[in-house]
């Protein structure tokens, strides 16, 4: 019976909320991708996908059909293992971050006390799948891109970890559940106002790191305006120019499920999480989740917006702005903010 209760029910319940968790997420991913677009074009003042469905809601599963349909094709000198073996790299581990994500208070299916760790471990590992791509490809231009890739995202992952750890100075743990806790008080109970939570958030204190972390994210991901490793005018579509049919979709659903792992992060280091703008009614009665989302579709908005907004920085651009301006910035503000913590004992 030990077994059973110890054992085998914590297995089935892991497994299920893991089912439920990827099928949430990739039709939301869904609908993200058509949200990109649809801002994309009302930027550009067009109307975006509005045939596939009611203005144009099936136009991601109408996308999704086509690429399982269609037939995959493997160019002859590839390293065919390795070929195939990198979408699935990429959009597994996208997949595999969001299990220590809470996206409301006990919704999370792995709370582990390490989950800021787990979340640099996993986007660290990510950029080997399109290394991996890139060099399976047996082409100049896929394997610049990849190069490309792995310059950039080691750059800017850097510059994020330096971030995070301001937040974990503030927060005094690495378990996601508990940072987002630790924003229920602060400056607003401070000035005598604790009813505007907004206010204890991490985004008020750490304003400059939550830029820095945002424009990060943009680089990590691949997103314009610092999408060179895809940069169709220079590379062809660079590393993913060999890949047609359910492989490419792999890499773009990959590289869209980063980007909503990028958000929630946000939305937990510095948005507080599940936790209401305003803690009174009605904002009290709205469940944690929709706050959660809702914080975490803002954030997209913005990163669709740097898309249509922002040109494409050359690549010297881009790696000036991580190593000689975001790498000192972030490494001062840990210098500053672990001295303002033990100065004021403010510390959690």
């Amino acid at each position: 019976m030990s077994f059973w209760t110890d054992i085998v029910w914590p297995l089935v319940v892991i497994a299920f909320e893991s089912i439920v968790l990827l099928v949430i997420l990739l039709v939301a991913v869904a609908f993200i991708l058509l949200a990109d677009r649809k801002i994309w074009a009302a930027v550009q003042i067009r109307r975006g996908p509005n045939v596939v469905g009611p203005w144009g809601l099936f136009q991601s599963f109408a996308d999704l059909l086509k690429f399982v349909l269609k037939e995959p094709v493997i160019p002859s000198g590839s390293s065919k293992g390795l070929f195939l073996l990198a979408p699935l790299v990429t959009c597994t581990l996208s997949l595999l971050a969001w299990a220590v994500l809470p996206v409301a208070d006990g919704w999370v299916v792995a709370d582990v006390n390490v989950g800021v760790l787990f979340i640099l471990a996993i986007s660290s590992l990510s950029v080997y799948g399109i290394i991996i791509g890139g060099w399976a490809s047996n082409s100049k231009y896929p394997f610049l891109s990849a190069l490309r890739s792995a310059a950039q995202m080691v750059s800017y992952e850097v510059s994020i970890g330096f971030v995070i750890i301001t937040v974990l100075l503030c927060a005094g743990s690495l378990n996601l559940s508990t940072i987002v806790r630790t924003q229920e008080t602060g400056l607003a109970d401070m000035i005598g106002l604790p009813w505007l939570t907004f206010l204890n958030w991490y985004w008020l204190p750490l304003l400059p790191m939550f830029v820095v972390f945002f424009v990060s994210a943009l680089a990590e991901t691949n997103r314009p305006p610092f999408d060179l490793v895809e940069a169709e005018s220079e590379l062809v579509a660079g590393f993913m120019v060999e890949y047609g049919s359910t492989p490419y979709m792999m890499f773009m659903l990959g590289e869209y499920v980063a980007i909503c792992t990028m958000c929630a992060m946000m939305t937990i280091l510095f948005l507080g999480g599940w936790l209401p703008p305003i803690n009174v009614a009605p904002f009290t009665w709205v469940p944690g989740v929709f706050w959660f989302a809702a914080k975490a579709v803002l954030m997209f908005f913005f990163i669709a917006m740097a898309k249509a907004m922002v040109p494409r920085y050359r690549y010297d651009q881009l790696m000036r702005l991580g190593w000689k301006v975001f790498l000192p910035l972030s490494l001062a503000f840990v210098v500053i903010v672990a001295g303002v913590l033990q100065v004021t004992g403010w510390a959690a």
